[in-house]
């Protein structure tokens, strides 16, 4: 039986690791040809060996998000060797942990680098891809966070809740100007998800994950893999008459 995402070009960033990685493996796995894009281009290649290994379609590209340039340049590559891309995830981000009042030239460099990536890379990869997610009626899905409604209390850049408000914000615009043509724009909010982005703290800080924990009905941290199931609802057919809508996957943390 073909797969939730069967004959769908979906573009995945970020995905040569971590949240991304799991998700452009579970969208190769239900039969999409998935392009691998991460500013990591040996780690792009080793996703897509990986799903190759097991009977999936992927190829990968280097991009750096925060290009625009590049971002364009990207677009038409995938175009020329896939084809028409109808699935957009855009996954790419980066976190830092000073706080505010903290030496400022790390504090400025934290809101230039995040919002460098988080917002602006966010703007350009959609831009890149809009016309042919225009042209399949396609679906895009923006990974924000339990950041985009608050601030967790744990050391955190007050610029990655800025920046996650913002990706909530992009996807309800967009939502709202792209129904006309047919697209569809949600958004996914992780909670506590261990990835390599956030390994060092989770060794070096045990009590951080506590108050983590404490605060997360089930008890645990999420992992990648708990995400592609959102991913491919939102993605899929499943979801046809759902846009503008955010999918939290926190483990509850919202909900005390």
């Amino acid at each position: 039986m073909p797969g939730l995402l069967h004959n769908h070009i979906a573009v995945v960033t970020g995905s040569g690791s971590g949240i991304g990685r799991a998700i452009a493996f579970g969208f190769a796995r239900e039969g999409a040809h998935v392009a691998v894009l991460d500013v990591n281009g040996d780690a792009a290649a080793a996703a897509v060996r990986d799903i190759r290994d097991v009977g999936g379609k992927a190829q990968h590209f280097a991009v750096d998000v925060t290009d625009r340039a590049a971002c364009r340049a990207v677009a038409a590559e995938v175009a020329g060797k896939i084809g028409t891309v109808s699935v957009l995830v855009n996954n790419a981000g980066i976190n830092r942990r000073n706080a505010f009042v903290a030496d400022a030239d790390a504090v400025i460099k934290d809101w230039e680098d995040i919002m460098a990536v988080n917002l602006n890379g966010l703007f350009n990869i959609t831009h890149a891809f809009l016309e042919p997610l225009r042209a399949s009626k396609g679906r895009i899905v923006n990974i924000a966070s339990i950041q985009s409604f608050v601030h967790v209390r744990t050391p955190n850049s007050p610029a990655y809740t800025t920046s996650k408000h913002g990706v909530l914000g992009f996807t309800r615009a967009l939502a709202a100007e792209l129904g006309r043509d047919g697209v569809r724009v949600n958004a996914i909010g992780p909670g506590f998800i261990e990835t390599p982005l956030n390994e060092k703290v989770r060794a070096s800080n045990p009590e951080l994950i506590k108050i983590f924990l404490d605060h997360t009905p089930l008890g645990r941290a999420g992992k990648p893999e708990d995400i592609v199931g959102p991913a491919l609802f939102l993605a899929s057919d499943l979801s046809a008459y759902v846009t503008g809508a955010i999918v939290m996957a926190d483990g509850g943390y919202r909900a005390i």
